[in-house]
């Protein structure tokens, strides 16, 4: 069995190898100069020995330690960081303009919490060990979790955000912002108000994050579950397949009609008739001229979900209105959105025109990133976790911190720009040797004024580098220590 050894080791079993060779040397000479009937098993013994080493050394190197990170991880650099804390800024201060006040939760939660509640995407959940007697999951998503803190702390009202890392068991797409550990940016808003109101101020701050980002053109889909359930339900979709055929609805923004038509005739043995009915609806988008145009349908109104929803999304894109962001809004009958607890107004944004090339990927390979913020109302989900069912409503929108960064690490790449990665006022320097204390001294005074400063860590430090860091830093100002001749 080979062993892992430390140099010490190996040099004396090295040591060992050269002693055991000449004691075989020395035994052959003895066995020509005498006629002992030993000395042959003297070399076999010494033979054996070796081979004792050698198992011991084993035949295959020891392998190296493979320095990656895990599949769907990254590490971030200080450059990317900068970008980084950039958008989150953007981000926190769009929250709290709108009086959001910030929670934690457990990066884990109790594996029960979480089963049940996204659908499909169920399989994507890690689960953990049995630690202890319970059984957990690493969270995935900030929703969840948020609809439980409400319940066991038997919340009626609040408004919240939550910035935080979640962890999906998916097959990552690195280059289009897809990880299976990465932040998420929540925004929600807990309690019984009137009809549309917090559903409009969620799609306003979508709209303020991407327009302060400047990422270029970008579009706000929305729709309403209600429009989705009452649409399957005139088109002949029995009930217990409303979800699963919303699932493959959603990913109309993925792939060909066709190729969805096809999953729901062959995979979820939907009927081609109700297939090719709800193909004549989903391919519609607009505005309020397609929801006029819907709430004149006479089989679609039909159905009292349908027609629920169609009001409610009137009123909404009159609300849209009202905030300027109506330009940015389209309704889109294809946005399903796959998760089990959404229940009204759904939405999502995507970036237009985000097809961008890395400047130094060999492969020139294209980062078309998807979806880079989303949500919707699920009213049920905080009565899975409350006391007698209790219902509270909820709406809210999670920006996908990690799309955006891509986008605009790539957008700056491409233009060349200087990131700055620190965030130094001033740089203490000195023209002459000796000065170590007298720089140590006016450094801590800027601080406890609260400037931010740095010394080089050099006794003597030669100009010229200094100035240099203070270049490369892009630290705007120099307190030149020196003495008067």
């Amino acid at each position: 069995m080979a062993l892992t050894m430390t140099w010490t080791k190996l040099r004396h079993l090295l040591t060992l190898q050269k002693h055991t060779w000449n004691t075989i040397v020395v035994a052959s000479r003895h066995c020509n100069n005498t006629s002992q009937p030993t000395t042959i098993q003297q070399v076999d013994e010494e033979v054996a020995k070796l081979l004792d080493l050698k198992a011991q050394l084993g035949d295959e190197p020891t392998p190296k330690t493979v320095l990656k990170t895990p599949k769907g991880t990254r590490d971030y650099s200080p450059k990317q960081m900068a970008i980084r804390e950039g958008v989150f800024k953007v981000i926190v201060d769009c929250f709290k303009r709108h009086g959001a006040e910030t929670i934690d939760t457990p990066v884990f939660e109790l594996k029960e919490t979480l089963t049940g509640k996204y659908g499909e995407d169920s399989k994507l959940i890690y689960d953990l060990q049995d630690q202890g007697g319970e059984l957990l999951s690493l969270r995935y998503d900030l929703t969840v979790p948020f609809a439980r803190y409400v319940a066991m702390n038997k919340i009626a009202k609040i408004k919240r955000y939550h910035i935080a890392k979640v962890y999906r068991r998916d097959n990552p797409a690195m280059t289009r912002g897809r990880y299976r550990e990465f932040y998420q940016c929540d925004f929600d808003i807990a309690g019984q108000y009137d009809p549309m109101i917090p559903d409009a101020e969620c799609i306003k701050i979508v709209y303020e994050i991407l327009d302060n980002l400047k990422l270029g053109n970008f579009v706000i889909k929305v729709n309403h579950r209600l429009i989705l359930d009452g649409l399957f339900e005139v088109c002949g979709v029995p009930k217990d397949k409303f979800r699963t055929v919303c699932s493959s609805v959603d990913k109309l923004d993925k792939t060909f009609w066709e190729d969805v038509r096809g999953e729901m005739i062959d995979d979820k043995g939907l009927d081609p008739i109700s297939a090719d009915k709800i193909g004549e609806y989903v391919q519609l988008n607009g505005s309020s001229e397609l929801v006029e145009k819907l709430l004149k349908d006479e089989q679609l109104v039909q159905s009292k979900a349908a027609k629920e929803g169609l009001e409610g999304m009137k009123l909404l894109i009159q609300y849209c209105d009202i905030f300027g962001v109506k330009d940015r809004v389209r309704f889109d009958m294809s946005l399903a959105r796959g998760l089990d607890y959404y229940t009204g107004v759904i939405y999502e944004a995507v970036l237009e025109g985000a097809e961008l090339v890395k400047s130094n990927s060999k492969s020139k390979e294209q980062i078309g990133v998807g979806s880079v913020a989303g949500g919707g109302r699920y009213d049920g989900l905080v009565g899975m976790f409350a006391a007698k069912g209790k219902k509270v409503p909820c709406v809210g929108v999670s920006i996908g911190i990690e799309r955006l960064f891509s986008i605009m690490e790539a957008k700056m790449e491409r233009g060349n720009q200087e990131v700055r990665t620190v965030e130094t006022e001033v740089l203490v320097a000195s023209a002459q040797p000796n000065m170590l204390e007298e720089r140590l001294r006016l450094c801590k005074e800027l601080w406890d004024a609260g400037i931010k400063a740095e010394i080089s860590y050099k006794a003597n430090p030669k100009m010229l580098d200094q100035y240099q860091y203070a270049e490369k830093a892009v630290i705007p100002f120099l307190a030149v220590i020196g003495e008067q001749s």
